[in-house]
């Protein structure tokens, strides 16, 4: 194989993951030329409404794995808190890179952190699980939807449109950028998005010879905390725009799991643990899953679907 494509939303972001696994697969192969396909997607289409409100899972990847199943594209790369848990056939996401940052982070021009902001301070940011966790701690807060690439948010927020606004640490520090004043935001006291800071490379499933070239790419320690968190996301049939939250840290060959799901005012969090053997990730996550809904979870995320429908 001379030549792969790779096809790829147009943010800077997205080209930035791109451009990563471009330069690792020519650099492990060096015969070979990576080229770039951008795409719009749907979600990159409609930005005057909350991601929660646009509906439907795969937002930033559809238009994408069509241009692989089409041969357009021999392979995408995705952030994994983005991808939905239910694939098209003949497609898979089975290559995850080293994880970066899980984290959130809260930015502001004036105000140092979250304890810092005033009362009634407005507060950006286009997701739910933030927004919940953000009345959890800071009830009087005015959270308000924040919509665009990174660099688009933060612009906002330096022209004053908002106090603070809450971001991935990832995509900071993949594109080497921030604002005057930051606050890291992780666990245990607020949880990342389910396979957050991780890359995850989709592929036809009949392309034997691709999946071969990527193995170099995978990270097994990553891999089991992205399964351990998506086993929890597929149990509870949710999104990527759905107040869940799930973080889970390695320990030799166990893993430690903690689950989240709440009310998008915050006012009904529901917060669960597992632990088990790092081999049995996915179950792990699925059984928690099953904690969750039994004791109230679904019934919350059943009113949240029906209040964003």
């Amino acid at each position: 194989m001379k030549t792969l494509t790779i096809a790829t939303r147009g943010s800077e972001l997205a080209l930035w993951q791109a451009d990563h696994i471009k330069d690792r697969l020519e650099a492990q192969y060096p015969d070979l030329t990576v080229e770039l396909l951008k795409i719009k997607t749907k979600g990159d289409k409609i930005l005057d409404v909350p991601l929660a409100k646009v509906g439907g899972k795969g937002l930033f990847v559809k238009e994408i794995e069509e241009a692989m199943l089409d041969g357009r594209a021999q392979l995408a790369v995705h952030s994994m808190k983005d991808v939905p848990t239910k694939l098209p056939e003949g497609l898979e996401v089975d290559i995850i890179t080293e994880r970066g940052a899980s984290t959130d982070t809260l930015l502001s021009v004036k105000y140092d952190g979250l304890k810092g902001l005033p009362e009634g301070a407005v507060v950006g940011t286009s997701s739910l699980r933030r927004q919940s966790q953000l009345a959890a701690l800071r009830s009087d807060l005015k959270i308000e939807s924040l919509r665009g690439n990174l660099n688009t948010r933060i612009q906002k927020l330096l022209d004053g449109n908002f106090d603070a606004i809450v971001v991935a640490t990832a995509g900071l520090e993949r594109l080497g950028i921030s604002a005057p004043k930051r606050e890291e935001l992780g666990p245990p006291e607020f949880l990342p998005a389910v396979a957050q800071g991780a890359l995850g490379i989709e592929y036809r499933t009949d392309n034997t010879e691709l999946i071969e070239m990527l193995q170099f790419l995978d990270h097994a320690p990553t891999k089991m905390q992205v399964m351990a968190e998506r086993g929890f996301l597929t149990g509870l049939d949710g999104g990527c725009q759905v107040p869940i939250a799930a973080w889970s840290v390695l320990d030799g060959d166990s893993i430690h799991l903690t689950g989240f799901v709440a009310d998008v005012d915050g006012s009904r969090p529901i917060r669960m643990e597992i632990e088990g053997k790092a081999k049995d990730a996915w179950d792990m996550g699925m059984e928690l899953a099953d904690q969750v809904s039994k004791a109230g979870g679904k019934e919350i995320l059943d009113e949240v679907y029906n209040r964003v429908s």
